[in-house]
C-alpha cells in the first residue's frame, strides 16, 4: 500500500513571547497561518521493521534523527506497530526558514501513517504524539488558521475573512532559533502586538488593520543581528504590500498583498538575485 501527503508551510501572522518559564521554554502566543508551499512525502509500508527515508535535499539526508523519522517512530510505538515504511520526500520548503518545514513533514508522516496502517486515530490523537516532536507539529497536523498558545501545543481555531497573495522571501544566511530565544529580552522596551486585535482584523480580513496592531516579537533580535530581514520588509511594503512580517525566528519574510500583480513584481523583484532569496509566490490555506 502506498500513500502520499504533502506537509504544508506555515507562517506567523503575529507573534508574541509573553514569558520565559521555569523549564527554560518560552510561553507564547501567536496567529499561525498555512500557506500553500509545500513538500511531497510518498509512503509505502513494507513487512520489515524500519524506516527507509530518501530525499533531495542533501542536508536532510545526511541529518540523523530528521523529524520524519522521528515522527514515525512515535507513531510506531504508540499503536504498536512492529512493520516499517520507506518514504520519499520531495523538499521544496527551505530548512531553517521561520515556515516549519521540518513540523509540516513530521505531521505529513503521522497524517500518513494513521491511513497506511488503519489506526483512524481522531487528530487530536495525532496531536498528542505531534506535542512530542516539536512545539509546530501539533499545528501542521491540523492547519489552516489558529491561535497557538502555552509553548504551542495549545491551539484554537480562528475565523479568517483574509484573502490574500503571499510572497516569502528567504534570504540566504542561517537565524537559529535556539539564538533568537536565548537573546531575546522581554523588558518594557519591547513592543508586544495586540493578539486580540489582530484576531478581529483577521475574522474581519482587514489587512491593513492587521499590519498596524501586529508585529513579531522575534524581530528585535533577528533584525538586529541581520538588518537586511527588515530592509526586505521595507522594500515589499513599498512594493505594494498591504502586510509584511518576519516568520518564526526567521529569516523568512512574507508579505500579504491584495493585488496579484503587485504580488508577482514582488516576486520578481526578488527572484532577480538581490540577498540571495529564495523567493515564493502562495496563497493562503
Amino acid at each position: 500500500m502506498q500513500v502520499t501527503e504533502r506537509g504544508y508551510a506555515k507562517i506567523n501572522l503575529s507573534l508574541d513571547v509573553l514569558r520565559r518559564r521555569d523549564d527554560g521554554y518560552h510561553e507564547v502566543r501567536m496567529i499561525m497561518q498555512t500557506v500553500d508551499l509545500f513538500d511531497t512525502l510518498d509512503f509505502e509500508r513494507i513487512p520489515e521493521d524500519r524506516i527507509e527515508l530518501t530525499t533531495d535535499s542533501d542536508i536532510l539526508a545526511d541529518m540523523e534523527g530528521n523529524l520524519v523519522s522521528k515522527a514515525a517512530k512515535a507513531f510506531k510505538k504508540r499503536f504498536s506497530i512492529d512493520e516499517g515504511i520507506r518514504v520519499s520526500l520531495k523538499k521544496k520548503i527551505p530548512i531553517a526558514a521561520g515556515l516549519a518545514g521540518g513540523s509540516a513533514d513530521a505531521a505529513a508522516t503521522l497524517r500518513a501513517m494513521n491511513r497506511l496502517f488503519d489506526v483512524n486515530a481522531e487528530n487530536s490523537v495525532l496531536c498528542e504524539i505531534a506535542g512530542t516532536l516539536g512545539a509546530d507539529v501539533p499545528f501542521c497536523v491540523c492547519g489552516g488558521t489558529m491561535l497557538s498558545e502555552g509553548i504551542g501545543e495549545v491551539l484554537t481555531p480562528v475565523k479568517s475573512g483574509l484573502k490574500a497573495h503571499c510572497v516569502i522571501v528567504k534570504p540566504d544566511f542561517p537565524m537559529p532559533t535556539k539564538y533568537v530565544y536565548n537573546n531575546l529580552v522581554l523588558d518594557e522596551k519591547i513592543k508586544h502586538p495586540d493578539i486580540r486585535a489582530c484576531l478581529s482584523a483577521v475574522a474581519d480580513g482587514n489587512l491593513y488593520r492587521l499590519a498596524e496592531v501586529s508585529g513579531n516579537v522575534l524581530e528585535s533580535v533577528s533584525c538586529k543581528l541581520h538588518p537586511e530581514i527588515a530592509e526586505i520588509k521595507n522594500v515589499l511594503e513599498r512594493l505594494g504590500a498591504s502586510f509584511s512580517l518576519m516568520s518564526g525566528s526567521g529569516p523568512s519574510v512574507f508579505a500579504l498583498f491584495e493585488d496579484y500583480d503587485d504580488a508577482k513584481n514582488a516576486f520578481d523583484t526578488f527572484s532577480s538575485g538581490k540577498y540571495g532569496a529564495e523567493t515564493f509566490l502562495t496563497g493562503l490555506r
